[in-house]
């Protein structure tokens, strides 16, 4: 997400910039577009590989980082385990329901705890290595893969129809929209009246201006979408989708500066070069490892969808 300073005129830094928002919205939308439209196909199996995929790159991607910058980490350990974490998370809220699967996942979160320290009886203690190897590893597989995997919930977190099909998939399309309006929304804004730095000590880019761009982009966004599709996402209303909106954009700004937080303290620009105007999976990534769980948790706690 970006949230920028106004820059006038014919500026090559500032042409550079525009194309590369433009092949990020374009990437974003076809991305999510094949993802949904999967979805929506009925073949649950492809839309769990899918996201799979581009959840293990974007671990991968985070341990990258951190060997960038000399930081010690079990990056396969890591990835086994949260490969564990994806099957299991699929066939439970799948096969089982959303009931019956939250004793997994604190299951799954012990094993990632138990192993991590396994592995560490296998490796040499030097000073507080062995700390810093397992915090970072942990860190990834939650800040990555759990946040992550509440798109998985938020699919199968509302009953099928009467004829056994998904009807979570509308909210993953609502989720999605929300977020990526807030994209643009902290682009434009920021693009074109940004004066005032947000967080400077994090990105120099992003300021006050593009950050209420963002909320009010995503307010509009998830006002039009329960308008246009009342039937599809039955347990909202005005005052839910207002609020939602609002949240969904605050947590979608949170989650890009979390990640440029660990970009600026490791040192690179873009997660990996995966994607053509976006940078890596994780860049892709970024503001809905925030947004899924908000709208997960809020659906569950505060509308009480089940």
């Amino acid at each position: 997400m970006s949230v920028t300073l106004e820059q006038t005129g014919t500026n090559p830094a500032v042409a550079a910039s525009r194309s590369a928002f433009i092949l990020r919205f374009i990437s974003t939308v076809a991305l999510w577009t094949i993802a949904l439209l999967i979805v929506f196909s009925g073949y649950e199996i492809l839309f769990w590989v899918l996201i799979s995929v581009f959840g293990m790159i974007g671990l991968w991607e985070f341990y990258r980082m951190l060997d960038h910058k000399g930081l010690p980490n079990f990056k396969i350990t890591g990835m086994i385990c949260g490969a564990v974490m994806l099957v299991g998370s699929f066939y439970y809220f799948s096969k089982i329901g959303p009931a019956g699967s939250y004793d997994f996942e604190v299951a799954v979160l012990l094993f990632f705890l138990l192993t991590v320290f396994g592995r560490q009886m296998f490796a040499r203690l030097r000073h507080d290595e062995p700390l810093q190897t397992m915090a970072y590893t942990l860190f990834g597989l939650l800040y990555v893969l759990w946040l992550y995997n509440f798109i998985t919930k938020i699919v199968y977190l509302t009953p099928r129809s009467s004829n056994g099909h998904l009807t979570g998939q509308f909210y993953v399309l609502y989720l999605i929209a929300v977020t990526k309006f807030a994209d643009m929304g902290a682009y434009l804004t920021g693009s074109a009246i940004g004066r005032h730095l947000m967080v400077p000590h994090i990105s120099g880019k992003k300021t006050w201006e593009g950050f209420f761009g963002a909320i009010g982009f995503a307010l509009l966004c998830s006002l039009a979408l329960f308008k246009l599709m009342p039937g599809h996402l039955p347990a909202l209303t005005w005052t839910h989708a207002t609020v939602l909106g609002v949240l969904l954009g605050l947590a979608a700004v949170l989650g890009d500066l979390a990640e440029s937080i660990i970009k600026r303290s490791t040192d690179v620009k873009d997660s990996g070069n995966l994607l053509p105007g976006i940078g890596g999976a994780l860049d892709l990534l970024d503001s809905l490892l925030f947004t899924a769980p908000l709208l997960f948790f809020y659906l569950r706690l505060v509308i009480r969808v089940s």
